[in-house]
């Protein structure tokens, strides 16, 4: 039982590193795949017309 304040700030610590890990990797997978996609819809738009 002493330990048990210490143990929640550190999940909490941990989720909060997952958090910002899956955040770093989203951004990193658009920016890498946001010109491909873009370019995937202009072309696209560009067969409608």
């Amino acid at each position: 039982m002493l330990f048990s304040p210490k143990e929640k700030g550190q999940g909490l610590v941990e989720y909060a590193l997952i958090l910002v890990l899956v955040a770093v990797v989203v951004l990193a997978v658009l920016l890498v795949l946001g010109p491909i996609i873009g370019n995937v819809f202009t072309n696209v738009n560009s067969a409608l017309e």
